[in-house]
């Protein structure tokens, strides 16, 4: 994923901050903070076309993809060999590719696809946490809860001590993947 490759709108972020949206550290700052989104997920959210990707068999009828939502499935191969779409395999927007009429080897690295996956646009409840965490990254200082300069005193909530709010905590479960091996 290219560092350019924002998951809000650096415009969005400079008219919050009154800055432009050339300035660095709000570029890294979103960066970052979009980063920090997709490790939280576990996936990469933006659109991602003709993708290429080998997994592990997992003895099951359904195996699960690591994006979502899929929206086009272009190959399949299994152990080099092209399978069909609706005899051999059918996949679901949600993630999932079932193996029709039986199940996936449990063999490591035997399946190849090419897939497209993610959202175009970025859903808004995405970009909106996003914004709010770099909003913070780029004006808390890390580790610091209060300041005070000359007569004036700030203090910062509690985003800047534990990190996230609790709309990033919702907007992250509801997008995250594989779920159940969740530390």
């Amino acid at each position: 994923m290219a560092t350019t490759d924002y998951l809000a709108g650096p415009g969005d972020l400079a008219a919050w901050l009154g800055v432009p949206d050339t300035d660095p550290k709000l570029l890294q700052a979103l960066a970052a903070a979009s980063s920090r989104f997709r490790g939280a997920v576990r996936h990469p959210v933006s659109f991602v076309a003709d993708d290429t990707t080998v997994l592990d068999g997992n003895g099951m009828e359904a195996l699960p993809l690591p994006a979502a939502p899929v929206t086009a499935v272009t190959s399949v191969e299994l152990d080099g060999e092209a399978l069909t779409y609706r005899t051999d395999y059918e996949w679901s927007a949600d993630g999932f590719l079932r193996r029709v009429g039986g199940c996936w080897p449990c063999r490591l690295r035997c399946i190849e696809i090419v897939w497209s996956h993610g959202y175009e646009p970025v859903p808004e409840d995405i970009s909106e946490v996003v914004l709010d965490q770099a909003r913070a990254q780029y004006t808390v200082r890390p580790g610091l809860t209060s300041m005070t300069v000359g007569g004036q005193s700030v203090a910062f909530g509690a985003q800047a001590s534990i990190g996230v709010t609790a709309q990033w905590t919702t907007v992250v479960e509801r997008y995250r993947l594989n779920q159940g091996d969740a530390p």
